[in-house]
């Protein structure tokens, strides 16, 4: 798994688990003759209760607001017993999205989705200049502000080890949150470069000199040519060091 993603790693497994989750949902009853239901408060006390359940975990709770829209109002819905709310294949739960209603006890089993805003605020670091792209992002380029972590898809990078030291992408702007995509690991070295090699076994450690047959990224992999020819690939651990696990 993605260090990136770990933040929201319950936020990207809500799809399958809110369509199992039949139990959780609020469902509406909307009997004969008992008039139209309020789809909007089904489905925004419905929308409440998932996204609570699956904030990210390790930070302040983020301070929802739902917005739901309305149906079309030349739909002529046949009347149902229970009505149940869901998220439509391919829907975020955040953001500007869809709300599926669909009758499962009923003459017609008839199916339905609201128009609906999710905005999530809380606290994240936030671009407080210019950073260049390709340059490394530092404490120093970021200020702590509340942000609306749905405005966009990425995830928030609200743990400083995600990216303190990595390098921007592109041009990050004044006001925009550190998000997943805006930075990747800083290049350490370059295909050519010497560099030394520990090769790690059991109960043993030994270092020689190679030549960098790759690009060298921090926690990634590259390749090297030993002084006797050997070609290994192993793990950058800093500016001139790659580990071999034997």
């Amino acid at each position: 798994m993605s260090q990136f993603a770990r933040p929201f790693l319950l936020i990207r497994q809500c799809v399958s688990w809110l369509c199992a989750a039949t139990v959780f949902c609020s469902a509406g009853a909307w009997a004969q003759g008992a008039g139209e239901p309020d789809f909007q408060s089904l489905a925004q006390e419905w929308l409440r209760g998932a996204t609570e359940a699956v904030q990210p975990s390790g930070v302040t709770p983020l301070r929802l607001d739902v917005k739901v829209g309305s149906l079309d109002s030349r739909l002529k819905l046949a009347p149902c017993g229970n009505v149940e709310p869901y998220l439509p294949p391919g829907s975020r739960l955040w953001g500007r999205t869809r709300v599926g209603l669909r009758c499962v006890d009923g003459i017609s089993r008839w199916n339905v989705s609201l128009p609906v805003t999710v905005n999530a605020f809380g606290p994240a670091w936030v671009i407080k200049g210019t950073v260049p792209a390709g340059a490394t992002l530092t404490e120093n380029d970021v200020v702590e502000a509340e942000v609306n972590w749905a405005e966009e898809a990425a995830p928030v990078l609200r743990d400083r080890a995600l990216w303190v030291g990595q390098t921007a992408t592109r041009v990050l702007t004044t006001g925009q949150a550190v998000r997943q995509g805006m930075v990747r690991p800083a290049q350490v070295f370059q295909a050519g470069a010497q560099v030394r090699v520990v090769a790690q076994g059991a109960g043993f450690q030994i270092s020689s000199e190679a030549q960098a047959l790759s690009a060298g990224v921090v926690g990634q992999t590259a390749r090297v040519r030993m002084d006797n020819g050997k070609v290994s690939s192993g793990v950058v651990l800093d500016i001139r060091t790659v580990k071999i696990d034997l």
